[in-house]
């Protein structure tokens, strides 16, 4: 089964339109080319894949507590969130 961190870098990948090995954590998604329109299509694709809510505003994404800021902590994040929903 493949991991939450690997199934958020493939779609981050895809938005980028970069190979998923392409994509490293500590980027941020400014340094793969995603616009604020292609942040939210990530975050929907990542609510479809995992059937989860990401409490994001996309109008002011610094007043949301889903921190953006890195891949690292987009991944940290999905993993959190999955994580509760299986508790």
């Amino acid at each position: 089964m493949t991991s939450v961190k690997d199934r958020v870098i493939a779609i981050i990948a895809e938005q980028a339109v970069l190979e998923p090995g392409d994509v490293s954590m500590d980027q941020t998604l400014e340094d793969l080319g995603i616009d604020s329109l292609g942040l939210v299509e990530s975050i929907f694709a990542i609510e479809e894949a995992f059937d989860i809510q990401v409490p994001f505003n996309a109008n002011e994404p610094q007043e949301s507590d889903f921190d953006i800021s890195s891949v690292a902590t987009i991944v940290a994040g999905i993993e959190k969130l999955v994580a509760e929903q299986h508790a």
